[in-house]
């Protein structure tokens, strides 16, 4: 998106839960700096310092916001290591949280600005807990993102963030490999082949992340199989209602990634699979 805003709008994704204050807290950080902004709660349900679930649910959902929303991501197992906090800055918005690889798939996809360290002491709080930079660093960061404070005026430049290695996408003929990337709270299954594209009763892959020389292709829906734990799942649906309840599936999911499902079921639990389970196309 590219409208710019009057109200400053700030995300946050964290693995914090709801049952503590830790959440509240950084909110009141935020708006004692910046009193107008809408805070918008992405997730606060990412599993325990999964750095990997927290990149790609960022990947899902930054890109449906204005171009000037700061995106603040707390899910930070290194807490007062030697680990750097960071603010990116891109044409799809501002990124503020721990240097541990959370924003990967975000620059995989976007072209990145700047990369800072938040070392500027002005802008966090005098007392930094060493066990609670999202309060005490992060989300100071992020609101004085949010009034217009310069990224540069953070800190000086980082010319080597770290990034997680893209998801496995090996395209050969007739063939895609890929592994399970996400699987969501209905037990969805979502894999590392994508992005798909519906032309008529063709799919094409367009390779997500901007791989450099990635080969697309083409294939009829009806015409391909999916193979993972053991199972052939025949065709590629548009729906789930295109099985009866209980029956397993594959289809495009609304990231443009494939999905192995159960109508009004886990498709995770019927074929017991896991993040990172190798998962097949064939055509």
């Amino acid at each position: 998106m590219s409208r710019m805003n009057d109200t400053p709008i700030i995300t946050l994704t964290t693995d914090f839960g709801l049952a503590d204050a830790y959440v509240g807290a950084m909110k009141g950080i935020m708006l004692d700096i910046a009193s107008d902004a809408r805070l918008v709660d992405v997730t606060h349900q990412i599993a325990s310092q999964d750095v990997q679930e927290t990149a790609y649910v960022l990947y899902t959902v930054y890109r449906f916001f204005p171009s000037d929303t700061v995106h603040l991501v707390v899910v930070d197992p290194g807490v007062g290591s030697a680990r750097r906090p960071i603010a990116a800055r891109t044409p799809c918005g501002s990124f503020v949280g721990p240097d541990n690889g959370v924003f990967s798939y975000v620059m995989a996809e976007q072209p990145v600005g700047a990369v800072v360290e938040l070392a500027n002491p002005r802008y966090r709080r005098a007392q930094i807990s060493q066990t609670f930079h999202g309060r005490d660093i992060f989300a100071p960061a992020a609101a004085h993102l949010a009034t217009g404070i310069p990224i540069h005026q953070l800190g000086p430049s980082v010319s080597d963030p770290v990034t997680l290695p893209l998801p496995r996408l090996r395209v050969s003929p007739g063939i895609v490999n890929g592994d399970v990337l996400h699987i969501d709270h209905f037990g969805n299954v979502v894999t590392s082949i994508g992005r798909l594209v519906w032309e008529a009763e063709m799919l094409m892959l367009e390779p997500a992340f901007r791989r450099t020389g990635a080969p697309q292709a083409s294939f009829r829906a009806d015409e391909a199989s999916v193979i993972a734990a053991g199972r052939e799942i025949q065709g590629v649906h548009r729906t789930y209602a295109e099985v009866e309840p209980g029956g397993t599936l594959a289809l495009v999911g609304s990231t443009g990634h494939l999905e192995i499902a159960m109508r009004e079921g886990s498709g995770a639990t019927a074929l017991g699979l896991q993040v990172g389970d190798p998962v097949e196309l064939r055509w």
